[in-house]
Formats: structure tokens, C-alpha cells, sequence
């Protein structure tokens, strides 16, 4: 992701699976489609993740919903996909989470 996220905020985070090479792994009959999140306190929040489009790219996607992203700090995430019995992992990704500085309530 590279546009702010703030706390609270709702929206896609999307994961590129590559190879040890490097290269692009057709994701597409992937049985298994998960992004990992650690927020800054160490918790570990685990969702499954859907195709960005046909899988031939690589990519998968999860939209957090209202409430997951709930700590400001570090957080490190990373995609993951099990593909005809190997396992594949996208970078780990490091975003940071801002806190708003006007509270809305």
C-alpha cells in the first residue's frame, strides 16, 4: 500500500506472491489465499484473501473492514498461498498507521 492509512480506516491491501526468483506466481488455482497482518503490539490478524482479478498476476487482495486496522504504528504484513501443494509468500511489507490528530467523537 502506498497512499496513509490511518486508524479506522477501511480499504483493499494488496499482496504480489513471487518465487524464490522473484518472478510472478500464477495464483490462479490457488486452494489456499491468506494476507497476515501483525499489528504493532504483536497481535496477529489472519484473513482470507480473494484474486485481484484472474490470478495471472500474482496478486491477492483483502478489504479490512471497519475496526481492523485499530492500532497506530508499524504494522508488517505479508501474502501467502498454497498452490498445487507448495507454498508461496508475497514480501513482507512494512505500513505504517497513523493516528488522526483531531478526534471525531
Amino acid at each position: 500500500m502506498s497512499a496513509v492509512v490511518h486508524v479506522d480506516d477501511m480499504g483493499t491491501w494488496i499482496a504480489t506472491i513471487v518465487d524464490q526468483d522473484d518472478d510472478v506466481v500464477d495464483v490462479s488455482g490457488a486452494t489456499t489465499k491468506k494476507l497476515s497482518f501483525k499489528k504493532p503490539d504483536g497481535t496477529t490478524l489472519i484473513k482470507t484473501a480473494d484474486l485481484t482479478n484472474d490470478g495471472t498476476d500474482g496478486k491477492i487482495q483483502y478489504t479490512m473492514l471497519a475496526g481492523e486496522v485499530s492500532l497506530a504504528g508499524e504494522w508488517l504484513w505479508q501474502g501467502y498461498v498454497v498452490l498445487s501443494g507448495a507454498e508461496f509468500y508475497s514480501e513482507e511489507t512494512h505500513t505504517p498507521v497513523e493516528a488522526y490528530l483531531v478526534d471525531a467523537s
